[in-house]
């Protein structure tokens, strides 16, 4: 609800709004939207959403007999075709996380090697996490809205609810995080700020832009692109695409899928795999950097 009411203020209500609806012409949407993708500069996925939005408020006035037929008939055009999202390396990965301070470190291991989204990790509790085992369970999420509310609920999709195996390595970074920083009740919330407030967007916003300045990536590069880095390492690895998906909490492609099962050892085989190409990543870097020190040195 909160990104249609967004949809119609930003983009819809500002150039229809004032209109009779039999007044609006095939014409005049394909100018309305030339606008909208000139407004955004180029925005693509946004004004794809708005297009959609826009063609179904028209269609549930024709349904009703209000208007004799669709002016939205620009095809391909409620199409999403998003850019492609820039990847962070694994160095890079650990500048973040270096950057951005101890406290919130961990929602970078979590976001880029366990696929976590921002909230979902603004809801994980001690409840939800299996450190015997490497396993974070995820059944809640905590969505924020644009007017700062949080609606606390079961994840996005169904898909969402989920058990993800950590690699090794991400474990005792969790331990730390649960001694350090995390609330001490059994069902504390993970994620909490310096003061014990729950985690907000505008406040790590201000964190994760510095963090990210530092490490060096760019200024489009977003809190969710962490997720490709664990995705591509568990697709190199040779995953099955269901299993991607069970990781990702991703619910589609459906039909292809019907007969596909991702079994426990394959996800802790995923994670593995993470594990042994981080720490072999990691490993051959600090050995350049030593062989730089000691050239230096020389």
């Amino acid at each position: 609800e909160d990104l249609y009411t967004r949809l119609l203020r930003l983009h819809i209500l500002p150039a229809f709004g004032a209109w009779d609806l039999d007044d609006i012409q095939p014409a005049d949407v394909r100018v309305w939207r030339a606008e909208r993708l000139k407004a955004t500069n180029g925005a693509k996925t946004t004004v794809a959403k708005s297009y959609r939005l826009l063609k179904a408020v028209l269609q549930t006035a024709v349904d009703d007999e209000l208007l004799k037929s669709n002016p939205c008939r620009i095809k391909g055009a409620g199409k999403e075709e998003a850019d492609e999202r820039d990847v962070a390396e694994i160095q890079q990965v650990y500048a973040l996380a270096e950057a951005i301070g101890p406290r919130w470190r961990i929602m970078i291991f979590l976001g880029a090697f366990a696929s976590l989204r921002p909230e979902e990790l603004a809801e994980l509790r001690r409840g939800d996490i299996d450190l015997d085992e490497g396993v974070v369970w995820i059944r809640r999420a905590a969505p924020e809205l644009t007017n700062g509310q949080k609606v606390v609920g079961a994840p996005k999709s169904r898909a969402g609810k989920r058990a993800i195996y950590l690699p090794d390595f991400v474990v005792p970074e969790l331990r730390r995080h649960l001694q350090w920083f995390a609330e001490k009740e059994p069902d504390g919330l993970l994620i909490v700020g310096e003061r014990g407030a729950a985690l907000r967007r505008s406040s790590f916003g201000r964190k994760w832009r510095k963090a990210r300045t530092a490490a060096g990536l760019p200024d489009s590069f977003r809190f969710y692109d962490l997720r490709h880095t664990g995705n591509t390492l568990a697709a190199d690895s040779g995953a099955k695409l269901k299993d991607l998906m069970v990781r990702a909490g991703q619910s589609s492609p459906k039909a292809q899928l019907i007969y596909q099962h991702s079994k426990k050892k394959h996800q802790r085989k995923l994670a593995k795999s993470i594990d042994a190409e981080v720490r072999q990543q990691r490993g051959e870097a600090a050995e350049q950097a030593q062989a730089e020190t000691r050239k230096h040195s020389g």
